[in-house]
């Protein structure tokens, strides 16, 4: 599956997870539940994806952590806030760039219409 495909996906069974919940619920409650979404539906996903940061040919471990990285390409992010400000759109493309990934989904549950929280990020991928 493509990596745009694969985001309508995502976005898809984010809705039905908003859809069933609704907003004011805690980050991690929305992340279980789109994570179980996703294997359910036979989509590979790491939960909570460590995300080293190479510095001078050194890897080292600053504590980044991808919410969701989906079938090794698409990052999702996460938020119940709110609203995203520019420093959420700025660690999704932070990974994006480190994970040399292409697309992210920044995807705030807190909205009271799931599409009007949802935000596609993509990495020009300049820096190769």
């Amino acid at each position: 599956m493509k990596v745009n495909e694969l985001s309508k996906k995502v976005i898809g069974l984010a809705i039905e997870v908003h859809t069933a919940l609704g907003p004011g619920l805690l980050e991690n409650v929305y992340k279980e539940c789109l994570f179980y979404k996703l294997q359910k539906e036979s989509i590979f996903v790491e939960k909570e994806k460590p995300l080293p940061v190479i510095f001078e040919g050194v890897k080292l471990d600053c504590g980044f952590r991808i919410d969701l990285l989906v079938e090794h390409e698409l990052v999702v992010e996460i938020k119940s806030i709110k609203s995203i400000n520019d420093i959420h759109l700025a660690q999704t493309l932070t990974y994006l760039r480190l994970g040399k990934f292409k697309l992210g989904l920044l995807i705030n549950f807190n909205a009271y219409k799931l599409k009007d929280g949802i935000k596609r990020i993509v990495n020009g991928l300049d820096d190769e």
